[in-house]
């Protein structure tokens, strides 16, 4: 009976439409026949000669295996899934409805005419599904997937299926009025073949092998497989149809996401064609294309932008274009819809019902099609991020010197996180260029149609107000240039103080630096508030809109005399609405547009910059040449464009084997002669001529992050024996000893947790298990003591790397002897050659360097050889007490247990992440930081007000129009446009005031957070910064800022904005049929549910894709720091390798992320699809006259929207959790633990404290980390003051660490520091710090000018900077450059060497004139003799002044009044120089003993070295 009344409604009535007109074709009897049987009879065929094809192919495998083999294997039993068996019982069933229909025809009349056309279509059909039952049981049995063609078959036989059964209903009920037995059957049919269909989409059959020993072993099946393996396959490249629709493939991911917070190994991987490596391949060749078609070396990079992403962009485009045009079929119908709510009666029910599937089918498409555009831009968007990061990667490996010098790391840093940002949400946005012309021409039609000549009015207002977008736009540009430029400078600033903060701590600089930022930071602010006051005057603008062009269009059409109906009107509304989306978005747009041109601009500026020479070197076979490294007329600069080379007139021929030292002063160009080998320096003239693989020990310890282990290797496999010889040959055995986790301890950033020394062996040990054939050394002994600088020379030069070429830049004297060339460099020339003896000879500046050498080995030998002679008497009276406690010291030090070792030794911790949904406390922080909240409930307010103005401007014109043409209108039209436009003009002014508020309290709130994380990042202790990679809080100041600088606001605020919406929209459509809420209600659970599913998943995946992003830039952070060694060592493949997997590590997070945004954007638009597709039928089936046409119209046209809005309520608050993420990672760096106060106002020391300088330790106890063993143990002794103290022991001794306790970078784990009677422990840390002088180990220059960096806080006059400069020995350097004290210092100083760095450490020092100096390996990189003048100046500047020296120079510290001598934490001996050389069996000794003896023993190895030469 319900069948018959659903077919009375649709069917029994002759029909006036086209639609039912359309089906009297259909009439024939034999249609279906005619139609199916080829269908079939294909299908039955094909899937017959692969089931035979199956079968031939299992036989010739059975006879191939030997009769033993099959009686030895135990077959594995097979546990079928359920898909398998609903598959059997499906076919079976399908086959018994076929065979039924078989025999139900020998006794009965078909319908159609031709009796043999309906026996052999029947017939087709149950051999089909013989066919198709064979092939389930023997193909699929043991298979994990139905086979191809199979699933071709059922979805065909679903489409058939569906043909025969409406027909055959149909035929049944025209003819009879009453369905038969064989409809029946039909429908039981169509209910298995729907089974089918779904197993089709999926394909997989769920089978599991049980092996013999009882484990049960998935084929890949669905539930039982290990989501670790199947899951990093790519579920995406795998999907579906279906599935890629409806996002179904993420299925399994959320499963995982919801039951636990989800790690990065559960994601699964990219699609191969998002994968880095195969878009970085395919975005060379766009550049090739370019390169070929312009016939340029810098090709456009906007046209292979345009090449790489042109396929998926039109893909897009197309879906973009079908949903734009979709979206419009809505409004266009609406007259119609209320034109047939009037005219009830006489339409007819069905007309209103197939008005209402029309609606749903265009919402159908319209959401379908949105959702595959998003989607595909986003996807688009990761490509081309992908492309670029490995692009700018790849340029950042090539720069030459002069262009890594223009870009500092922020900046660069800036491209690859901010720039690249960009240029992705540009290709999100330009789908929006292709909609524009299609909604505004679709906008004009349907005007055109309802209004007519009014049309031309709305059209000429749209254009007029988008016009007003070219000037605005213009402006944003322009405030989008100045934000970037400001931006870069503050990150430059940020990226330069965490570099270098520990000597801003260590110089009390830390406040005046980030008063520096700051400043920077408000200069970025004001172009912020610029920029987004603009952009709340163009939301006012754009918000009120759509009430100037319907009040235009409808002024013009009272004017023109056109009719204003109510269903003219709504449709109006209806349609001036969805023109507000293109209206609204082209300011987004061309925001957008003048975002990405910038962020394009300065990207393809970078990748246009200078590069390294690739054709400097040529490289020879070793069978071509005895020389392995050839110069001839080698003319090389810094400078490409200077006329004054840096090094000029090389001439340079090295055999193989040989080992040459290079000597000279600072600055003569000793480093650039090593750098011209490398073809780093830009060579103007001149060959260079390389035989062989080489590897480059640079001056500056470039270390990576990891374990000791992977730095020492390299990219080479690991080889146990030559590991450990090269350890070995690296003085590295002992530090491995001592360090927690021996040679697998994790190293910190830049090595900050490593001694110089021990960062320099490590380098050296990298270099030699790299077994090249020429090592280029640049002063490889400046950082270690004279023991292991000794042990290296002859164990590792000379010794594991003798048969090698090696070239050694050294200011040691004593390892000359020993090399067959001795090259000394001067003014940028070789200046002599030759052996040692011979230079001397020639006696024109060789003897310089050897006579300072000498003077400071034989102050060494006077005072070894005047202890020698006192030991005897002092020793028979036996009076020495502080000796005696010296020894006793001594001995009880070698009693000690050695120290237990720590837990792991991991220095660099996993970046913290928080887990599950974001704490309550986060968003009540964001709400609250300014005003306590005030500005929230205000802008709730304005934004109701505008929604309830909104609603009655729109109502107002429902109620006053009439429903039809003849009936007239309640007022007057000119009073009913006064009070519409009144309304929608305050209305305007609400979203105006809103807008104000949100940016107000937006921006406060990003500059608050930021100067909180700022302080706290900068106040923080030494320790974060060597546990916490720089990238991580760069990180946080770019990407994390920007969103909070640019996104957050607005995102909290649609979030209330569209609830406000969407409850604004139901009131409206509730009250003209109150039955929505049925549905609604059930529907708006499911909505939530369906959300909270989603967000445990979601959230996760955007967490992880934020901590992803921190190794991509620290990674590129490192690369840029060690690019020379990298390009030395052949290793950039390597390195680009692990940036491709890197990116693809952030891109597995990011993918899934936006894809799990569609997978629940999608239901959502499905389920309201569904509430209006119910309101619809509601508004169909209540009797006539019980509602209002007009008000029903008006609730039909917010109801059109419905879907977008409560897609986009849950969108928006997703997306809001997904921002606040930020919020929630810079709070995390709000909340550091803080050092100890800058200044103690209860004990502030004396103004003139320290006034002698006295030192005192008391048990002080030193650890870097509560995880990590104690560096210094049990230290007491006195430092008194006015005296010189040398510091001195093997490296990794605990110097260094030493100092840093006097300056409390490392606070005290036990025990005290006093000095003058002061506990440094009790005062502020600001009163301590810059009261000391200190020349650090690792000499630190900012970027700036040579003035800058020497008086940083402006306090001392020119003249005292110029003394400070002629002391240091730079005076002359500075005078002969143009700008003088205004000469400029580049990122790290690298313009000036590294001795030169040092040297201007000490200027400051000199400057400061403090009570209390710390030398720590001060002179290092310097010469000998300039060390000899530096030594002279310091002893007369600070000579009624507390030094405290730390070197390896023995001679630097012969001098001291004291000595304490270090091992591994401990005091070995604490005494006076002469007393300690006394005794034979102390430490001092032996290293006095090491130094003076290096040289004779340099010499007799090199006479071995000698030797063994000329035998060869």
């Amino acid at each position: 009976m319900a069948l018959e009344n659903f077919y009375n409604i649709f069917g029994a009535t002759k029909l006036k439409s086209q639609f039912w007109t359309s089906w009297q074709p259909l009439e024939s009897p034999c249609l279906l026949e005619h139609v199916i049987l080829p269908v079939e009879l294909g299908f039955s065929v094909i899937l017959l000669v692969q089931l035979l094809r199956k079968y031939v192919s299992l036989i010739r495998k059975q006879t191939k295996v030997p009769d033993g083999a099959t009686k030895s294997m135990h077959p594995p039993a097979i546990k079928h899934g359920f898909a398998y068996k609903i598959s059997i019982v499906s076919n079976t069933l399908l086959l018994a409805v076929h065979a039924s229909l078989l025999l139900l025809m020998l006794n009965q009349e078909t319908q159609c005419t031709s009796k043999l056309q309906a026996f052999t279509s029947e017939i087709v059909q149950v051999l089909s599904w013989v066919t198709s039952l064979v092939a389930i049981c023997k193909i699929s049995k043991s298979s994990t997937h139905f086979p191809w063609i199979l699933r071709a078959w059922w979805l065909c036989s679903f489409i058939v299926c569906i043909i025969s059964t409406g027909l055959h209903v149909h035929f049944s009920v025209t003819n009879s009025g009453q369905i038969s037995i064989r409809e029946y059957a039909d429908f039981l049919g169509l209910l298995a073949s729907t089974c089918l269909l779904v197993i089709s989409t999926s394909g997989k059959t769920g089978t599991v092998m049980l092996a013999t020993n009882g484990a049960a072993e998935p084929l890949l099946g669905e539930k039982t497989e290990k989501h670790s393996e199947c899951l990093r396959e790519s579920p995406y490249g795998k999907a579906s149809l279906l599935q890629l629709i409806n996002f179904s493939w993420l299925n399994p991911l959320f499963a995982i996401g919801y039951k636990k917070p989800l790690e990065q190994s559960d994601i699964p991987d990219v699609d191969i064609k998002d994968s880095a490596e195969f878009l970085t391949c395919s975005f060379d060749e766009s550049l090739r294309k370019v390169k070929e078609e312009d016939g340029t070396a810098n090709p456009s990079i906007y046209k292979a932008i345009y090449l790489f992403a042109r396929k998926k962009a039109a893909m897009n485009a197309l879906f973009a274009v079908v949903n734009a045009s979709a979206s419009y079929v809505g409004p266009y119908l609406i007259t119609d819809f209320v034109d047939f709510l009037g005219e009830k009666e006489t339409r007819g029910l069905k007309s209103g019902y197939l008005l209402s599937l029309a609606f749903l089918c265009a919402k159908m498409v319209e959401t379908i099609a949105q959702r595959q555009w998003i989607f595909g831009a986003r996807q688009l968007g990761l490509r081309l991020r992908a492309a670029l990061i490995s692009h700018i990667y790849q340029k950042g490996l090539h720069l030459s010197s002069r262009s890594r010098q223009s870009h500092t790391g922020g900046e660069i840093m800036n491209y690859m996180s901010v720039d690249v940002q960009r240029i992705t949400d540009f290709v999100w946005y330009v789908n929006v260029i292709w909609m524009l012309p299609i909604q505004i021409s679709l906008a004009v039609f349907i005007l055109h149609t309802n209004l007519g000549l009014g049309s031309l009015a709305a059209l000429a207002a749209t254009l007029g107000v988008m016009t007003l977008n070219i000037p605005l736009t213009k402006i944003q540009k322009r405030y989008q240039a100045k934000i970037m430029d400001a931006k870069d400078n503050r990150m430059k600033a940020t990226s330069e103080v965490l570099r270098n903060m520990r000597t801003l701590k260590l110089q009390a600089w830390d406040t005046q630096f980030s008063q520096r930022v700051e400043a920077l930071r408000n200069v970025e602010y004001n172009w912020l508030t610029k920029s987004l006051r603009q952009a709340a005057f163009s939301a006012f603008i754009f918000w009120g809109s759509p009430t100037f062009i319907s009040v235009i269009t409808f002024w013009a059409c009272m004017f023109m005399g056109i009719e204003l109906t109510a269903g003219r009107v709504l449709s109006a509304f209806a349609t001036f609405r969805m023109l507000q989306d293109p209206i609204f978005s082209l300011p987004d747009l061309l925001n957008v547009i003048a975002q990405g041109k910038v962020s394009v601009d300065r990207i393809a500026s970078f990748l246009r910059e200078e590069e390294i020479q690739h054709d400097v070197i040529e490289n020879v076979a070793k069978e071509r040449t005895e020389f392995d490294v050839v110069i001839e007329r080698g003319r090389f600069s810094w400078d490409p464009d200077s006329t004054t080379p840096t090094i000029d007139e090389i001439e340079l021929k090295v055999k193989r084997g040989m080992k040459v030292a290079v000597c000279g002063s600072v600055g003569s160009g000793k480093s650039s002669l090593l750098s011209g080998i490398l073809g780093e320096i830009y060579k103007q003239s001149g060959n260079v001529k390389i035989s062989g693989t080489k590897a480059y020990v640079q001056q500056s310890a470039w270390i990576l992050t990891g374990n000791i282990r992977d730095n020492i290797t390299f990219g080479k496999e690991y080889n146990a024996d030559k590991y450990d010889k090269t350890v070995e040959a690296c003085a590295l055995k002992k530090d491995f000893e001592l360090f927690s986790c021996g040679d697998m301890t994790e190293i910190g950033e830049r090595g900050i947790n490593m001694s110089g020394g021990q960062k320099q062996r490590i380098q050296i040990a990298r270099a030699v298990y790299q077994d090249a054939d020429i090592y280029l050394f640049d002063d490889p002994f400046s950082a270690v003591d004279a023991h292991t600088g000794t042990h290296l020379f002859k164990e590792c030069l000379m010794g594991i790397l003798k048969e090698k070429t090696i070239i050694f830049v050294t200011h040691q004297v004593e390892f000359l002897p020993a090399a067959d060339l001795i090259l000394v460099m001067q003014n940028g020339r070789i200046a002599q050659a030759g052996k040692f003896e011979d230079l001397l000879k020639q006696n024109i500046g060789f003897e310089v360097l050897v006579g300072a050498h000498s003077k400071a080995l034989e102050s060494i030998v006077v005072a070894e050889n005047s202890s020698r002679t006192s030991f005897n008497s002092i020793a028979e009276e036996g009076e020495s007490n502080f000796n005696s406690k010296s020894s006793l010291q001594h001995d009880k030090v070698q009693d000690n247990p050695p120290e237990d070792k720590g837990n792991d030794g991991k220095l660099v911790q996993e970046e913290e992440r928080e887990t599950g949904s974001i704490a309550k406390e986060v968003y009540w922080t964001y709400l609250t930081t300014v005003k306590g909240g005030m500005f929230v409930p205000l802008i709730i307010l304005a934004q109701s007000s505008f929604q309830i103005l909104q609603i009655a401007s729109n109502y107002w014109m429902a109620w006053v129009c009439p429903t039809s043409s003849d009936a007239k209108p309640i007022y007057d039209m000119n009073f009913i446009l006064l009070i519409y436009m009144a309304l929608s003009v305050a209305g305007s002014f609400c979203v105006l005031l809103r807008a104000m508020m949100v940016l107000n309290a937006g921006l406060w709130t990003s500059q608050t957070l930021f100067t909180k994380m700022l302080h706290s990042v900068l106040r923080a202790p030494m320790s974060f910064f060597d546990s916490t990679p720089a990238g991580r809080i760069l990180n946080r100041a770019s990407t994390d800022q920007s969103v909070l600088d640019l996104e957050m606001a607005n995102r909290v605020g649609w979030c209330a904005f569209s609830i406000i919406q969407i409850l604004g929209t139901i009131a409206v459509m509730c009250q003209v049929a109150w039955q929505v809420f049925v549905i609604f209600i059930p529907v708006t659970a499911v909505c939530i549910w369906y959300q909270r599913y989603y967000t445990p998943t979601a959230r996760e995946l955007a967490r992880l894709a934020q901590i992803q992003i921190t190794p991509i830039l620290h990674h590129f952070s490192e690369s840029l720091a060690g690019a020379a060694s990298i390009r030395a060592f052949d290793q950039e493949g390597r390195f680009i390798y692990t940036n491709l997997v890197l990116v693809d590590g952030f891109s597995r997070p990011w993918f899934h992320n936006v894809s799990a945004m569609e997978w629940l954007s999608f239901r959502l638009n499905l389920l309201s699809n569904f509430v209006f597709a119910f309101s619809l039928v509601m508004l169909v089936s209540l009797p006539e006259g019980i509602i209002n046409p007009s008000i029903a119209g008006l609730a039909v046209t917010y109801g059109i929207n419905l879907n977008v809005l409560q897609a986009s309520v849950i969108w928006n608050i997703c997306n809001a959790e997904n921002k606040m993420i930020s919020v929630e990672r810079i709070i995390q760096y709000t909340n550091i633990k803080s050092e100890a106060p800058l200044v103690i106002e209860d004990s502030r020391p004396p103004s003139n404290w320290p006034e002698t300088g006295t030192i005192c330790f008391k048990n002080l106890q030193i650890r870097y980390a509560e995880h990590l063993p104690s560096v210094l143990k049990n230290i007491t002794c006195t430092f008194p003051g006015r005296k010189k103290v040398g510091v001195v022991g093997r490296t990794g001794s605990g110097k260094s660490t030493l100092i840093q306790a006097i300056f409390r970078i490392v606070e005290p784990r036990e025990g005290s520091i006093i000095i003058d009677n002061v506990d440094i422990c009790k005062i502020g840390l600001h009163d301590l710090r810059s009261r000391l002088s200190i020349i650090p180990q690792d000499p630190a220059l900012f970027e700036g000018t040579v003035r800058g960096n020497l008086d940083p806080l402006q306090q001392y006059s020119d003249i005292e900077v110029w003394e400070a400069l002629d002391k240091c020995q730079l005076g002359h350097l500075v005078r002969a450059k143009e700008e003088k004290l205004e000469s400029p210092v580049v990122e790290n100083g690298d313009n000036w060497s590294v001795g030169q760095r040092q040297l201007f450490c000490l200027g400051r020092a000199l400057l400061k004139r403090s009570s209390i100096l710390v030398l720590d390996e001060a002179t290092a990189s310097v010469d000998s003799a300039t060390d000899g003048v530096l030594q002279n100046i310091i002893s007369q500047e600070f000579k009624d002044r507390t030094v405290v020296t730390i070197a390896h120079r023995i001679h630097t510290v012969i001098d001291s009044d004291l000595v304490l001598v270090l091992s591994d934490g401990r005091i070995a001996e604490y005494d006076e120089p002469s007393r300690l050389l006394e005794r034979e069996d102390s430490f001092f000794f032996k290293l006095i003993k090491e130094y003076s003896g290096r040289s004779q023993s340099l010499n007799s190895l090199a006479i071995q070295h000698v030797q063994s030469r000329e035998q060869l």
